[in-house]
Formats: C-alpha cells, sequence, structure tokens
C-alpha cells in the first residue's frame, strides 16, 4: 500500500473511530474508477441491472417511491478483472478496519447502483431493525466531472434529522459511516449518475 492509500486509510479508520462517519478520496485508484464507470456503463448499455428493492430476500419489494435507482450485484470473487480489483481493494479495507477498530466484518457485500435523470432514494437507514450484519455502509462514486447544478447529492443525518454531510457525487469521493447510525438519502439528479455500493458485514456469506 502507498503513502497516499495508506494516509486515507487512517484517515478512514480515525472517522470511523471519531464520530462514526468518513466523506473524502477514494481508497480505489484513479485508473480503477474510471474502468469501473466504464464497466458499469457497459452494463446499463446491455440492459443488465434492475429496478433496485426495499426490503430482504422474499419480503423485498419494488417501490419506486422510496427508490427508483436500478443495480447490479457483484459476485463475491468476480471473473470481472475490474471487480475483482475493487473487491480486493474494499476487503483490504476490511481488514484494516478489523484490526484498527475490532469491527469483526467477514466479508464485503457491493453492487452497482444507476440513478437515472431525475432518480432518488426517500431517507432511510442501512440496517434492518432485526439484522445486525451490515456494520459499516460504503459508496463510491464514478462520474467524473460532475457538474454541481446536476444535483444527486447524498445527504446523511443525525437522529435528529439535521444535515451532517452533503455528498457531492464526483469520481475519487468515497463515502464510509457506520450502518445503524446515520439516516441518509439520495437527490435527484439532473442526469445519470453512477456508483459503487455496499457494506462490510459480518455473520456467515
Amino acid at each position: 500500500m502507498d503513502q497516499g492509500a495508506t494516509r486515507t486509510v487512517t484517515a478512514i479508520i480515525d472517522a470511523l473511530a471519531d464520530d462514526g462517519c468518513y466523506v473524502g478520496d477514494s481508497i480505489l485508484s484513479e485508473t480503477l474508477t474510471h474502468a469501473l464507470a466504464n464497466r458499469l456503463t457497459a452494463l446499463i448499455n446491455a440492459n443488465v441491472l434492475q429496478a433496485a428493492k426495499i426490503g430482504r430476500a422474499s419480503g423485498a419489494q419494488r417501490q419506486s417511491k422510496v427508490r427508483s435507482d436500478a443495480t447490479h450485484w457483484l459476485d463475491d470473487a468476480p471473473t470481472d478483472p475490474t471487480e475483482r480489483s475493487a473487491v480486493s481493494a474494499i476487503n483490504a479495507l476490511r481488514i484494516e478496519l478489523n484490526q484498527a477498530l475490532c469491527l469483526g466484518a467477514t466479508h464485503s457485500e457491493l453492487h452497482y447502483a444507476h440513478c437515472p435523470a431525475g432518480a432518488s432514494y426517500s431517507v432511510h437507514r442501512d440496517r434492518f431493525g432485526d439484522d445486525d450484519a451490515r456494520l459499516v455502509s460504503l459508496v463510491f462514486y464514478l462520474n467524473e466531472s460532475w457538474r454541481l447544478s446536476a444535483g444527486g447529492e447524498l445527504m446523511i443525518y443525525n437522529d435528529a434529522m439535521q444535515p451532517l454531510h452533503r455528498v457531492t457525487p464526483q469520481a475519487g469521493t468515497m463515502v464510509a459511516f457506520l450502518s445503524e447510525r446515520f439516516p441518509h438519502e439520495v437527490l435527484p439528479a439532473t442526469t445519470s449518475r453512477l456508483s459503487l455500493t455496499g457494506w462490510l458485514r459480518q455473520g456467515k456469506l
């Protein structure tokens, strides 16, 4: 791990330990971020993505008024070299967080997310009330040269619904936060919004 990556990992550890939320430079390189954007664009063009649902397993439902993005899940051991590199980097982060914070994360769960123009995701928390598997939520933005006027920000709130962070979805930006703690939402944008999103989880695969 080079010095820049080491500094980023240290910043993530410190932020999660201090207030539970990190917004800053990505652990994924510029080259890898660009490759992921190309990969996601190819999947969109191939009509591989599916309308996102809320809830779990057989109880998951499509509710477009709540969530109107489309997703594609990554395999735990991807065959695509770009995805394999991303999973490797994220699992390396998982190991560092486990060592520094006694996190107990056993694996990552990742998917691409595509929000077309006008799509949004209403306020929610990432951890289900009866399931503590999700420990840390992760977002890696893939849009290069994002215009501020396009919207599409991630809003992160405290328990009193006061804004803590307003995150522009610019490539090279990463978000990590404790999944149980922060209500958040995705605001609509005037253009397509791309990201790699997921969780560090505990328990069995």
